[in-house]
C-alpha cells in the first residue's frame, strides 16, 4: 500500500473527477478577464453582486436571490425562515441530508429546529415515508441528486406528486440544489420549471460549477428579505463578496452547458467499472454527472490496486477511499477532467484495475 494514497493521487497525470486541481488559477481564470474598473460591492449593495443576483433569480424561476458565502449558511437560514413563519419547529429531510451528518447539528443548536427523518439511510425517500411523519411540518427539504447515495434522483412524476402532497399538508418546501444543474439533462427540465416545485431554492457554485466558493438562495421577494437579515446575523454578510461572485459568475458560464456531457462521462465510466468482477456502482446506471463504486476488497488492497493503476497509466481513477460494509467505496464526481484524457487511456486504466484486482 502507499505510504500517502491521497499524495499519490494528487501527483497523477489525469484525473477521473472533477475539473482539474483546485488552485489559484481556478479564481485567477475568472478575473482575466474582469472589468478592473468595476466598483467593489458594499456589504452586499452594488451591480457587482445584485445582477448576478438577478440573473441567478431569473435563471431560478424565482422573484429575487441572494448571495451567500456558504451553503450550509444558505440551507440554515431557509429552514429557520420556514419555521418562524409557520411557528413550527419541525422540518422534515433524508437521513444523509447535509444538515444532519455534516454540520454538527447547526440546525438543532443555533435554531432549534426539530429534524424528523424520513425513510431509510440507504435509498430515496418515497411519498409514503413522508405521509408517515406524525406532527405539524414547517418544512420538507429535498436534495437533488441525493449525494450521499450516489447521487441518485427520483422519477419526476414522483418529484411532483411528494411536492404537491408536502403543500397540500402546509408545508413549505425547499431545494438543496447544491448540484441542481447536474440532475437538468436527466429531467430534461429548464432549472426554472424544477424550481416551480420549491418555495426555495440553494444553489453551490463550487462544486459542479468548479468555482472558488459561494452560493445562491431564491425565493419570493419577503422570503428573500428575511434572508438577508438572517445572512447578516450569520456573520455572512462581509463587507465585500464579489471575489466570490465573479468566480461564481465565470465558471458557472463555463459549465453550465456541459453538464449533459459530463453525465455521459459518467454513465462510460460506470459501465466500464461494473464489468470488473467485485466492483460496482450506484446506481448501476448514473442519472447525473456522479455515482459511488464500490469494491468488495479491503481499503488497503484497494489503494495499492488503484496507486499502482497511476503507476502505470497516469490516471487517478478515485480518491478518498472509505471503508464499508463489504469493503470500500468511493464517490466520483466528472467533469471537464475525464475528457481531457485520451480514450485509449481511459481503456487502458481499466484494464491494469481489472488485472490488479484479480
Amino acid at each position: 500500500m502507499p505510504d500517502n494514497y491521497a499524495e499519490v493521487c494528487r501527483g497523477a497525470k489525469y484525473k477521473f473527477a472533477g475539473h482539474g486541481d483546485r488552485n489559484f488559477g481556478v479564481l485567477l481564470e475568472a478575473f482575466r478577464d474582469a472589468d478592473p474598473e468595476m466598483a467593489a460591492d458594499y456589504y452586499g449593495v452594488g451591480p457587482a453582486i445584485n445582477d448576478f443576483e438577478a440573473q441567478m433569480a431569473a435563471l431560478l424561476g424565482k422573484p429575487a436571490a441572494v448571495f451567500m458565502p456558504s451553503g450550509v449558511m444558505a440551507q440554515q437560514i431557509a429552514l429557520r425562515i420556514w419555521c418562524d413563519e409557520a411557528d413550527i419547529r419541525q422540518v422534515a429531510y433524508h437521513p444523509t441530508c447535509h444538515m444532519e451528518i455534516h454540520e454538527e447539528d447547526a440546525v438543532k443548536q443555533l435554531h432549534r429546529l426539530e429534524p424528523v427523518l424520513l425513510g431509510d439511510a440507504e435509498r430515496l425517500f418515497t411519498l409514503d415515508d413522508l405521509k408517515a411523519v406524525v406532527g405539524p411540518t414547517a418544512c420538507l427539504l429535498i436534495e437533488l441528486p441525493q449525494r450521499e447515495i450516489g447521487g441518485q434522483l427520483p422519477a419526476w412524476d414522483d418529484l411532483v406528486a411528494i411536492t404537491e402532497y408536502a403543500r397540500n399538508q402546509g408545508m413549505r418546501t425547499h431545494l438543496d440544489g447544491a448540484r441542481m444543474f447536474e440532475t437538468l439533462s436527466y429531467y430534461g427540465k429548464t432549472a426554472a420549471e424544477v424550481g416551480e416545485l420549491f418555495d426555495s431554492v440553494y444553489v453551490s457554485f463550487y462544486k459542479g460549477f468548479g468555482s472558488v466558493a459561494g452560493a445562491i438562495l431564491a425565493g419570493d421577494d419577503g422570503f428573500v428579505a428575511q434572508a438577508k437579515v438572517w445572512k447578516r446575523r450569520h456573520g455572512g454578510d462581509l463587507i465585500s463578496l464579489y471575489p466570490y461572485v465573479v468566480a461564481a459568475k465565470y465558471h458557472m458560464a463555463k459549465h453550465i452547458d456541459e453538464m449533459g456531457r459530463y453525465w455521459q462521462y459518467a454513465q462510460q465510466a460506470a459501465g466500464q467499472f461494473n464489468e470488473i468482477p467485485g466492483v460496482r456502482t450506484v446506481p448501476q446506471v448514473p442519472v447525473c454527472n456522479m455515482f459511488h463504486v464500490y469494491f468488495d476488497a479491503p481499503k488497503a488492497d484497494v489503494e495499492d490496486a488503484l496507486a499502482q493503476v497511476i503507476a502505470e497509466t497516469g490516471v487517478s481513477m478515485a480518491a478518498n477511499i472509505r471503508a464499508a460494509d463489504t469493503g470500500c467505496m468511493a464517490e466520483i464526481s466528472f467533469g471537464d477532467s475525464f475528457g481531457r484524457i485520451p480514450e485509449p487511456v481511459v481503456v487502458a486504466a481499466f484494464e491494469a484495475l481489472r488485472s490488479q484486482l484479480k
